[in-house]
């Protein structure tokens, strides 16, 4: 009689472990990769553009109030007659702004730079080139109404950067411009990229 055939049973502790093979490392996404490089661009162009952004911050805050402020901006006087057929010619009105101002000196005032005529107040404000200062005179009789300086005018070239040079004034707007587009560029990519990055990546499989 053949003898019976024993049957040896593993335990599951002694089975063995099935072969684990880790999945591949991917690398960061491109969304993740651009924004690691636009973080230190939008820090190094933000802190210096800083300075630029508050000094044409508050020299256009003075600048809108100077109109009601007579420290920055002496107020219009008002001339005898607001009737262009009673005024003097602007050569007359230009001799007797630059006789009051040379009185007020004591030297040479220099060259006006313009003359701002108002026809509602019956008066021109004459502006010298140098010192900032503004007279305004009596269209109709050429009578120096009051001498000042503008301060209005010194705060506008801080605004603008003429108080470097013309030359100036095109580099600085130049600058703020572009510096506050990238600015608001990379700072959209900023808030946006993370949201962005977190909808690409796929979820972790269960195993």
């Amino acid at each position: 009689m053949p003898s019976p055939i024993r049957v040896t049973r593993t335990s599951e502790a002694e089975a063995p472990s099935p072969t684990v093979i880790a999945a591949p490392r991917q690398g960061p996404s491109r969304v993740v990769v651009w924004l690691r490089r636009m973080r230190p661009l939008h820090r190094w162009v933000g802190v210096p553009l800083t300075v630029l952004i508050l000094l044409s911050s508050l020299t256009g805050l003075l600048l809108g109030w100077k109109k009601y402020v007579a420290v920055l901006q002496p107020p219009v006087q008002r001339g005898a007659s607001l009737e262009a057929r009673d005024w003097q010619p602007l050569h007359l009105i230009s001799s007797a702004a630059e006789a009051r101002l040379r009185v007020h000196l004591g030297a040479s005032p220099g060259p006006i730079d313009r003359l701002d005529v108002r026809p509602s107040k019956g008066v021109a404000k004459v502006l010298f080139r140098e010192g900032f200062w503004e007279v305004q005179v009596d269209l109709t009789t050429a009578r120096v109404l009051s001498v000042d300086r503008r301060a209005s005018d010194f705060i506008e070239s801080l605004h603008d950067g003429s108080f470097l040079g013309e030359a100036s004034r095109a580099t600085m707007s130049t600058v703020l411009g572009l510096g506050l587009l990238w600015l608001s560029f990379s700072g959209l990519w900023l808030w946006w990229g993370p949201k962005l990055a977190r909808r690409s990546t796929p979820p972790p499989r269960d195993t």
